[in-house]
């Protein structure tokens, strides 16, 4: 997506909205965070795609050293808007990030994978900037078999869900999901539904580690 296109999407979200889910999202991200400085003391994330820093504010009230960053200028004013003492940045829609190598314990992406045009740039950004044995933590909408099968019998449904005029551009299973994060050398990948019926589960959670190399 271009830079006008994100801009377009965060016109059309109302202000102050809760992320979607956000109950089963908050539990996993906490979850991990917590286990994380219970062994290592003050973990240094990055929030990456943080919209109007709902989870980056989680994060600090959680003890963590954070910076939000988003591609969207307006999701920023926002967050500046509502959590002024945050870490926030605009990143680059192209080109590398203007962050350091491995300077981070966890990168967090909650349901930004899906609206990534080039993942494998995205993906190489975040394992740059993770430390050795750092913690890449995600989230994107799940797209099982049963889920598949649901839109297909409705063809009404189908054609809004992949409606090419929506952010979403990509549309991952756990299976697929996993042999992606294994393509970029992440290690001890785990990735597992939430939200939902069993079989049809809402939301894909995912957490691996850069390799110790």
């Amino acid at each position: 997506m271009q830079a006008g296109q994100h801009e377009h999407v965060w016109q059309s979200v109302p202000a102050g909205a809760l992320p979607a889910d956000v109950g089963a999202r908050r539990s996993f991200l906490l979850a991990h965070v917590r286990a994380r400085a219970g062994a290592q003391g003050r973990p240094r994330i990055l929030d990456v795609g943080c919209g109007e820093g709902y989870f980056t504010a989680l994060l600090a009230r959680a003890g963590a050293e954070v910076v939000g960053v988003d591609v969207a200028q307006e999701a920023l004013r926002r967050a500046r808007e509502r959590h002024p003492e945050l870490d926030l940045r605009l990143l680059p829609t192209d080109g590398p990030w203007p962050l350091a190598d491995a300077s981070f314990d966890v990168v967090w992406a909650g349901e930004v994978i899906e609206h990534v045009a080039d993942t494998a740039s995205w993906l190489s950004q975040l394992r740059r900037l993770l430390r050795s044995g750092g913690e890449l933590l995600l989230t994107t909408p799940a797209h099982g078999r049963l889920t598949m099968l649901a839109l297909a019998l409705s063809g009404r449904r189908f054609d809004r869900h992949f409606d090419p005029r929506s952010d979403h551009l990509r549309f991952y299973s756990r299976r697929t999901l996993e042999a992606l994060l294994a393509d970029f050398r992440f290690v001890e990948i785990s990735v597992r539904g939430a939200a939902g019926p069993p079989g049809a589960r809402r939301l894909l959670l995912a957490c691996a580690r850069r390799a110790r190399f």
